[in-house]
């Protein structure tokens, strides 16, 4: 695992997270498709489905070290909640910044959900002054 320009890349995983890429839910691609991909946040890069530690982000920015997760209903039982609860406490402990939304949220509300991610990436800035300015012009 790498953690030199790769901020935690798990190469291992690389094969099932370019399988996962190509079976994303219907939420992830609508959040991927209007409000993530190509700098549409913030001027932002997010990837999708990132080897991340031993986990599989579903978008990452390296450079906000900002986690976004997209929870189905295979998360609403309790064996998978607390393996959520862990698996979020290992990536914080990390330095990530990790926020969840669920299927239905995105689906029936997303410019609520593109408003939250632009809050939590505004804190991020304003706490963390040093982020590297690599990225284009700013969009709202």
């Amino acid at each position: 695992m790498s953690n030199n320009g790769n901020t935690y890349y798990n190469k291992n995983l690389q094969q099932y997270s370019n399988a996962l890429r190509k079976q994303m839910t219907k939420a992830e691609a609508c959040l991927w498709k209007y409000v993530l991909r190509a700098g549409m946040m913030l001027g932002y890069q997010f990837r999708r489905q990132r080897p991340v530690l031993n986990y599989i982000a579903d978008f990452m920015c390296k450079e906000l070290m900002l986690i976004i997760e997209v929870d189905g209903i295979t998360h609403h039982n309790e064996e998978q909640l607390e393996k959520d609860k862990i698996r979020q406490g290992i990536l914080e402990s990390n330095g990530f910044t990790v926020i969840r939304f669920q299927d239905e949220t995105i689906l029936s509300n997303l410019d609520g959900v593109r408003l939250e991610i632009s809050k939590v990436i505004k804190n991020i800035e304003e706490s963390t002054p040093l982020i590297p300015r690599q990225r284009g012009t700013r969009k709202n």
